[in-house]
């Protein structure tokens, strides 16, 4: 979609009235973007590259952060998962701190694109009514070249993960990027992200020229990353995290980022098998001190007590007298009919005061 508009602030150059900033990016990757790494110039998709090794203790800083803030986390009681809460408070923070952990790495891995810009702080984006109208009610296609004013009026904000500026195509990029797409599943949480960020690239432009030092762009794209890597849709918005050099032009970025997930990946299992060996070891000793508590507090059986005679075993068992009842209140007389009860059936009620 082509986001311009006739109310052009001063300054302000309109790149392309036909060029189309697509709500979703358009980029052809193919099933998945090479990496570069090793290939001659010739066979590069971008002309700018990103090897691990150069950005190794950059990434590896990222990844020792987000551990510690996952450890640094202080879980709170829980009746239900009782001393395996630790465990479950891991997983969340994992959760959390990964997606953070891949917003970090992009921007350090588009660095090596000078033509790129990556903005993080500050990235409240107003959902101005006009635009939620205009996206709910027609097709995108139809929406071509329409630029809405970001102070109009708005019901609530949207706020990225990322957005990225490529400087040299007037190309503006709304990311969010998600450690998995399967949690979203077939809800409609999936399809409501995507009307929010569409929303929002339609004030985009204006948005950055006001509050960007009159950063100018003439074309808005939004893509929804999935960390996971499972199969893309580029026309719906969905792109695999191993599809990311396009998105930024620079050879080498989905490489790295793989080998990030690898090392975060390697270093949660580590903490959670200490914490999962840690509550084992808790329910071990508690379940052994249960055990000891019951035989110690009851007399043990003497299993090779005085042996008695057949006589006195029964002797012991007889009743002390004979009531004409059995032990069960049987009637001696079996053949009298039992006298009717009522049965009162109905609604659990609280049982009456006398």
């Amino acid at each position: 979609m082509t986001t311009f508009t006739s109310m052009i602030p001063t300054g302000e150059v309109v790149r392309s009235t036909a060029a189309a900033a697509s709500v979703f990016s358009h980029h052809s990757s193919g099933s998945g973007a090479r990496t570069g790494l090793g290939e001659p110039l010739a066979l590069r998709r971008h002309p700018h590259i990103v090897r691990f090794r150069d950005v190794e203790a950059d990434l590896d800083l990222l990844i020792d952060r987000a551990i510690a803030a996952i450890v640094d986390g202080e879980p709170v009681e829980d009746e239900i998962l009782g001393h395996y809460v630790h465990i479950a408070s891991l997983v969340r923070a994992v959760s959390f701190r990964e997606g953070k952990l891949l917003e970090q790495a992009v921007e350090r891995l588009a660095k090596a694109n000078p033509n790129v810009v990556v903005l993080t702080q500050s990235l409240k984006l107003p959902l101005v009514k006009a635009a939620l109208e205009a996206v709910s009610g027609n097709d995108w296609q139809s929406l071509d070249g329409i630029k809405l004013d970001c102070e109009a009026p708005a019901k609530g904000s949207y706020t990225p993960d990322l957005i990225l500026v490529n400087r040299a195509r007037h190309t503006a990029y709304i990311l969010d990027l998600k450690r998995s797409l399967a949690s979203y599943g077939d809800t409609s949480r999936l399809e409501e992200l995507k009307l929010k960020m569409m929303a929002s690239a339609m004030v985009l432009p204006d948005w950055l020229y006001k509050h960007h030092k009159r950063l100018m762009v003439d074309t808005v794209e939004v893509a929804i990353v999935d960390g996971a890597s499972r199969p893309s849709d580029h026309a719906t918005g969905i792109w695999a995290l191993s599809e990311i050099d396009d998105l930024l032009e620079i050879d080498g970025v989905a490489a790295c980022m793989a080998e990030l997930r690898l090392r975060f990946g390697r270093r949660v299992q580590q903490l959670l098998q200490a914490e999962a060996s840690k509550a084992l070891g808790v329910m071990m000793v508690a379940s052994s001190a249960a055990a000891t508590s019951t035989v110690s507090g009851k007399p043990l059986i003497a299993l090779n007590g005085p042996a008695r005679s057949y006589e006195e075993e029964q002797a012991m068992a007889a009743p002390d007298e004979d009531d004409g009842h059995y032990d069960l209140g049987c009637f001696d007389d079996q053949d009298d009919e039992p006298e009717p009860v009522r049965i009162r059936v109905g609604f659990a009620r609280r049982p009456r005061q006398h």
